[in-house]
């Protein structure tokens, strides 16, 4: 009986020393945290790890348990407390992060614990898990937050600047070459009235009138292509020509329907939108394979909505995920940049759904959408097919 009982010591001191040297092994600190049925905390167990990640020393803790909740940041205290209390009414995993303060290295430190409740006999709940150190990560994850950020706002920044170069050049497209255009039009007019019936020049001058014309056709799509003029009319009157020119030029049945003639958007939102909808009908024209296309446009309560619906083969997955696929990643920058977000969808019936929705500060609630004159398309452009 006493050979047994030496055995099973030794075999419990095994155990301990095996513990113990894992614990030591394992980064953070290792604890066993109760809330007792009248709301007290307490930790029956810490590890030598309470020192480094706390700067407080486990007899410490031991002695005031209240102190953790002290360490935590006052902004992140009640969400510390929610977690553990949705914890022990559903005896789910306690996983938090957070941050607190750091007396003795007058620091902040971000935490997570992890740990697994158990029901006790006397209505208390024990936790037995890890806490540990997440600041490097979390600064990591916060720089690179920023620096997404700037990449945005140096993206918008670039489109502005496109967008300005594109009305520039347009202007200048149409004002110097048109107009030289116009008088060179003029002037082979007046010659050719003053030719005495000489056939050769006579040819010669009608096919310089009818090249002065083919310029004059390219000049004006190129200014189009470069900057819509009716944009300068509102994103729906933009829309509403954009939607007709495809339609012309594709041969597809397309509709376009706003709520609204006037949305209160600036430019920039103008624009951007516009751009948008360009591309994801140049999508559609080269690989959707559709029969209809419809867009339409909502001024919501704080949104503005716009959706170019298609019943064609449908975007893929492998095809989003592309690393050539600028365009639709373009078009969902330029939703970010909006504050907004784009997304995509499956239309009923087939094709897709390409969604944006950004938000509007004051929308333009003077004007009843029963009165507006914005085109009004009875369609259902999510079941088309």
């Amino acid at each position: 009986m006493h050979n047994e009982q030496q055995t099973l010591t030794a075999e419990l001191e095994q155990i301990r020393t095996r513990f113990a040297a894992i614990v030591s092994n394992t980064p953070g600190l290792v604890y066993q945290f109760v809330l007792h049925a009248d709301g007290s905390v307490s930790f029956p167990y810490l590890s030598d790890g309470c020192q480094a990640l706390l700067g407080l020393p486990a007899a410490e803790l031991h002695a005031a348990p209240e102190r953790f909740l002290q360490l935590i940041l006052e902004d992140d205290r009640q969400p510390y407390l929610d977690a553990m209390r949705a914890s022990a009414d559903a005896l789910w995993s306690w996983n938090w992060e957070g941050r607190i303060w750091v007396e003795a290295w007058k620091d902040i430190k971000w935490i997570n614990l992890r740990s697994t409740p158990h029901r006790l006999a006397d209505g208390a709940v024990r936790w037995d898990g890890i806490m540990t150190n997440i600041t490097a990560s979390k600064l990591e994850q916060q720089e690179l937050h920023a620096s997404r950020a700037r990449l945005a706002e140096l993206s918008a920044h670039a489109e502005r600047v496109k967008e300005q170069e594109r009305s520039r050049i347009a202007r200048e497209i149409h004002d110097e070459l048109g107009g030289n255009l116009t008088a060179i039009k003029m002037a082979v007019a007046m010659l050719a009235a003053r030719l005495d019936g000489d056939a050769a020049l006579q040819d010669k001058t009608d096919y310089v009138d009818a090249l002065v014309d083919r310029t004059i056709d390219a000049v004006h799509r190129i200014t189009l292509d470069l900057r819509p003029p009716l944009l300068d009319l509102g994103l729906v009157a933009a829309l509403e020509w954009q939607v007709q020119e495809f339609g012309r030029q594709t041969g597809i049945a397309a509709s376009f329907s706003a709520n609204r003639r006037h949305l209160g958007l600036d430019n920039d939102q103008a624009t951007a939108l516009f751009r948008i909808a360009q591309e994801a009908l140049t999508n559609i024209a080269k690989h959707a394979h559709a029969s209809k296309v419809g867009v339409r446009l909502a001024c919501l309560r704080h949104h503005v909505s716009l959706k170019i619906s298609d019943n064609g083969r449908g975007v893929a997955p492998a095809d989003r995920a592309k690393p050539a696929s600028f365009g639709l990643r373009g078009m969902a920058e330029r939703a970010r940049a909006l504050g907004g977000t784009l997304s995509l969808s499956q239309a009923s019936g087939g094709g897709t759904v390409v969604s944006i929705k950004i938000k509007q500060d004051s929308p333009s609630d003077s004007l009843n959408p029963a009165h507006s004159a914005a085109t009004i398309a009875g369609e259902n452009i999510s079941t088309l097919k």
